[in-house]
């Protein structure tokens, strides 16, 4: 769908502006989400090189950014560019959400007094976090080049390995099935894997739009 369309915004430069700066805030994400990923799984201290909150709010601003543009163009353009406008704006949602997790990635570093260690299910969860880093890289890549066959190789990650794993890392701490965690870590270990899991959702949201018409955006092609 967005392929089909992405010519129109090319050449109309509100349109175009507005893509720029999904551009912008996915590379923005990117940042966040390194920064986050280093603080709380990597340092016993939340200290990081960028001010991460800034950058969230600078998300939300290129957000109301885009709609702003969108809704402008539309109030002037023609009927047929209706179903371009809300792919756009869907996607601005998706990355904007991604920040916040990624902020919220950061904030449980901040809360959690030293690097976080997955104890005996540290192989699961660092398998899911590198796969939820690397979707979300390769989302972004397909997404500014308008890949339709990366899309469609990356749409299957999403279900089985990530969301299914999350979900059993979160329901093993639950039904108090992990013996060696204490109760913090262990709810900053559910919380970790449920935040990667809405990111590689988000990841996959923003991919489908490559591939799907605007009301299947989030679902399988």
């Amino acid at each position: 769908m967005f392929k089909q369309i992405f010519e129109i915004f090319k050449s109309d430069s509100l349109y175009e502006q507005a893509l720029v700066e999904c551009h912008e805030m996915l590379d923005i994400d990117l940042t966040m989400f390194k920064a986050s990923l280093e603080s709380l799984r990597k340092s016993d201290s939340a200290d990081i090189d960028i001010d991460i909150y800034a950058m969230d709010k600078k998300i939300n601003e290129f957000e109301r950014d885009v709609r702003r543009k969108i809704m402008t163009h539309l109030a002037v353009g023609s009927r047929e560019d209706v179903g371009s406008g809300l792919v756009l704006v869907s996607v601005v949602i998706d990355i904007e959400r991604i920040g916040d997790y990624t902020k919220n990635i950061y904030d449980l570093a901040v809360n959690h007094p030293k690097k976080l260690d997955g104890g005996s299910i540290e192989d699961r969860l660092g398998k899911i976090e590198k796969i939820s880093f690397h979707l979300f890289e390769d989302s972004i890549d397909a997404f500014k080049n308008q890949d339709i066959e990366k899309a469609r190789g990356l749409m299957g990650f999403y279900k089985e390995q990530i969301s299914a794993q999350s979900d059993a890392i979160t329901n093993d701490i639950i039904s108090g099935k992990i013996a060696d965690l204490a109760t913090g870590r262990s709810a900053a270990i559910a919380l970790y894997a449920r935040y990667l899991k809405r990111i590689a959702a988000h990841s996959r949201n923003l991919i489908s739009s490559i591939v799907n018409p605007f009301e299947s955006i989030g679902y399988p092609e």
